[in-house]
């Protein structure tokens, strides 16, 4: 095999290892300008990677003081833009041709400066006039002394772009470089990489719809260090709270799990019992348009719990259990116009239970699942699927990751509230 051979074939097959990759065939344009936090650039450059997609980066004249262009481009694979006007000119307007390149622009960290020249219209640097030149949704994370968040100034220069459609990843409290502590630190990569996903979404498809979406175990307590539970990981649910946010929904995300990353406008909500996610679907039912019950809620919790830690010499020989609240049963009964979607795990006749779930529990789409077939067990990263919706009609999917899961559940479930796919 010749060197060009072998080399097609290597791209051949990165093509088609990114091709199941939730951002596979998307291009993204990274703007990167002078704050100490441009370090951490590098790593949300390789996680946009990851997820399939190709990332050209553009440099301020400032960030080349914090990290060096060809580090970037070594991660890349492309030179990196630094001038509006180059020495070389790679085509006469390479402003405007980068920016009908993009399908999203991320400005990562993004400087109190560079925010406020684009509020104010100032396009004067290679980055301020591809932000002016974009079609696609630009996104910026600041970065900066908590004095500048709070700095009138800057507030207005953010309120102003938002009521323009710019997106902002709001920046979080912490440790800052001037060793103080304070908002203003650049936001965790996932809740990053989250907002260029809605960006890449470009749909409001379900703007003004309010999700509510439960995910993980619940765990029944013995007493105060021992409980029943499952193995749950709750990813299938996070995925479909991801996925509505993407979309544009209003989203509340009730969860059995310790902690999850996500944006901040996806309202998250702890719960440890089935009893407890119980009061919490029903505190936001008033506020639900589409209720997606992905949780592994135990079906039955102890009887009786014990107020101090069970003594191994005084252990009981037998465990009473009682039921614990039907969630779905009791939604179901209480629909409404809501839309209603289940999920049933089932080891044998899954198919038939799952449609007898569908009829009982008056839902309007049921996701059934098998954790005895292979990469569709707990805590995985992917799940193999059947959909069936009130027309009875299964509908198998093939092994698929559960972010495909989710956008699939949910281009499934628009249909029914009538918004198309």
């Amino acid at each position: 095999m010749t060197q060009a051979a072998g080399d097609e074939s290597i791209r051949d097959q990165k093509e088609e290892a990114c091709s199941e990759l939730p951002m596979a065939e998307k291009r993204i344009l990274m703007g990167v300008t002078g704050g100490i936090a441009a370090y951490k650039s590098c790593e949300i450059l390789r996680m946009l990677q990851k997820e399939g997609a190709a990332v050209r980066v553009v440099m301020t004249g400032a960030a080349q003081k914090f990290v060096t262009a060809m580090t970037f481009e070594a991660l890349s694979g492309y030179e990196v833009m630094r001038d509006l006007f180059p020495n070389r000119y790679i085509s006469r307007t390479p402003h405007i041709q980068l920016a009908e390149w993009a399908d999203a622009m991320l400005v990562c960290p993004a400087t109190a400066n560079c925010i406020g020249k684009v509020a104010n219209g100032i396009a004067d640097d290679l980055l301020t006039t591809l932000i002016m030149a974009a079609r696609a949704t630009v996104v910026f994370a600041p970065a900066m002394d908590f004095r500048m968040v709070q700095n009138p100034v800057y507030a207005e220069n953010v309120r102003k772009l938002e009521k323009l459609g710019y997106g902002f990843v709001s920046s979080e409290y912490g440790d800052l470089a001037s060793g103080l502590k304070g908002s203003g630190r650049l936001a965790h990569p996932e809740r990053i990489i989250d907002h260029v996903h809605r960006a890449l979404a470009d749909s409001d498809s379900l703007s003004h719809v309010r999700v509510t979406v439960t995910a993980g175990p619940t765990r029944e307590n013995l007493d105060p260090v021992r409980f029943l539970s499952n193995p749950s990981s709750g990813k299938t649910g996070i995925a479909l709270a991801r996925e509505a946010f993407y979309r544009g929904a209003d989203v509340t995300l009730i969860t059995g799990t310790d902690s999850v990353c996500l944006p901040e406008s996806i309202r998250t909500v702890y719960v440890r019992s089935a009893d407890e996610m119980f009061q919490a679907v029903k505190t936001d039912w008033q506020k639900t348009d589409v209720l997606l019950m992905a949780a592994a809620v135990a079906d039955f919790c102890p009887a009786h719990v014990s107020a101090g830690k069970i003594k191994k010499d005084k252990s009981p020989q037998s465990l009473e259990l009682d039921r614990t609240p039907d969630i779905l049963k009791w939604a179901g009964e209480n629909k409404g116009n809501r839309i209603l979607v289940g999920f049933a795990l089932e080891t044998e006749n899954e198919e038939s239970r799952g449609i007898q779930k569908l009829r009982s529990k008056n839902l309007d789409l049921i996701c059934i699942n098998n954790p005895m077939e292979k990469g569709a067990g707990f805590a995985g990263d992917t799940n193999r699927v059947t959909l069936v919706d009130k027309h009875e009609n299964p509908e198998k999917l093939p092994l698929m990751p559960k972010w495909k899961v989710a956008r699939t559940v949910w281009d499934r479930t628009q249909k029914i509230l009538g918004k198309g796919s």
